[in-house]
């Protein structure tokens, strides 16, 4: 787990107004983002009454229509 280590830009009361990290720690915090939108997708897809099919049919389609 890496640790972020965000510096603060304030204004002239000190008040926080924006928030400057490194490229390694924001591209860190984009993954885990895209990591649990992916969670909750998949929860929502397996609460939901719409019917699936494998994989492997699911890709032919794709192929198929590609061609189209």
């Amino acid at each position: 787990m890496l640790t972020i280590n965000p510096k603060y830009i304030t204004d002239q009361a000190g008040n926080k107004i924006s928030v400057v990290i490194s490229v390694p720690e924001l591209e860190y915090m984009m993954e885990k983002l895209e990591e649990i939108e992916d969670v909750l997708l998949y929860d929502k897809v397996k609460q939901s009454d719409e019917p699936s099919i494998p994989i492997d049919e699911a890709l032919d389609r794709l192929e198929s229509n590609r061609k189209d």
